[in-house]
């Protein structure tokens, strides 16, 4: 059973512990293989309904070298509250009852069709968890580039400017997950994960307003983010994805970038806290041929289970196809 600092289990693991029914093993494969962060980060349940009440460390306490008989005036650390909400993702499936009553195992072939809405789900998580913005979808959650989106704002040293203009641009992620820093939420007193129900046989309607049976089964999640600390993370912003060429002396040094938002982590490695770092699916095809280069010592390639692993200074890279390609320059 995997868990983030000894602590805390991920959404994955919660969600075999909550639920034996044998369909979580191929309903946590699939999300797996769409989402692998939620085999990364660990949950926790908010402490206040479906919100969570999170103090950030903004300043540390300044100690005095005190002389003798001479006393020494108390200081104190600076704190900011924030409060992150989660929100609730459903679907729905109908599968016409003929088919199903006709299949030579009707659970897998409702297994099967109901891996399309589970693939979808997983793929609007994972749209939210990069580009989630509650002023303008205040439905969802707040999801990470909401956070890093201002070279001048007080996380702005954060972000590494690759110095792409335009609308090409894409990002990578450097997340820091851990109870003290980025962590998935879910409500106080509710199950974590994606939870699978079956509604049973009822009546519908076609388009014109014939009758017919289906089987209807509905998927929802409620989740949410939070980040504890915003020093664990580190984004690579405005990389110019038409530049890229294998050779970094002509398009972005991704490796130099790398090793720039390496160090802009606070204390990387640290105790409590599992660094993976996230790219779109170019920047992945163009790392794992730098890391074929056996020149390059900061980028090594193994194979885990017949599939190929990059890794960055021992951190794995992930490919996550919800991470865009078309971003705006960040200013």
């Amino acid at each position: 059973m995997a868990t983030v600092g000894n602590t805390y289990l991920t959404l994955a693991d919660l969600r075999r512990q909550q639920n034996k029914d044998d369909t979580i093993a191929d309903i946590l494969e699939i999300m797996a293989q769409e989402l692998p962060m939620l085999g990364d980060g660990p949950a926790i349940e908010c402490n206040s309904g479906d919100e969570h009440l999170t103090t950030i460390r903004a300043g540390l306490p300044s100690p005095t070298w005190r002389k003798l008989y001479t006393g020494v005036q108390p200081s104190k650390g600076t704190t900011t509250q924030i409060k992150d909400s989660t929100g609730y993702l459903e679907d729905w499936s109908e599968v016409d009852a003929k088919l199903v009553d006709k299949a030579k195992n009707p659970q897998k072939f409702r297994m099967n069709e109901a891996t399309a809405h589970i693939h979808g789900i997983a793929q609007e998580l994972g749209r939210t968890v990069i580009y989630g913005d509650t002023t303008t979808d205040p439905e969802k959650f707040l999801g990470i580039e909401a956070r890093y989106n201002s070279l001048t704002a007080a996380n702005g040293n954060q972000i590494v400017d690759a110095g792409g203009t335009g609308s090409d641009n894409t990002s990578i992620w450097f997340i820091g997950w851990g109870e003290m820093g980025t962590h998935f939420l879910y409500p106080e007193g509710s199950e974590a994960g994606l939870k699978r129900e079956d509604k049973g046989l009822d009546t519908t309607k076609d388009a014109n307003g014939g009758l017919y049976d289906v089987y209807r089964e509905k998927f929802s999640q409620d989740v949410g983010l939070t980040v504890r600390d915003w020093r664990v993370n580190a984004r690579i912003a405005n990389i110019d994805v038409t530049a890229l060429t294998s050779d970094a002396a002509t398009g972005a040094d991704l490796i130099d970038l790398m090793v720039t938002a390496y160090y802009r982590l606070d204390n990387p490695g640290r105790t409590g806290t599992n660094t993976v770092i996230y790219c779109s699916r170019t920047i992945a095809e163009y790392l794992h041929k730098q890391a074929m280069n056996k020149t390059n010592v900061n980028l090594t390639l193994s194979e885990v289970e017949g599939r190929p692993i990059v890794k960055f200074l021992g951190y794995e890279i992930r490919r996550m196809d919800t991470i865009l390609e078309t971003e705006e320059r960040v200013v």
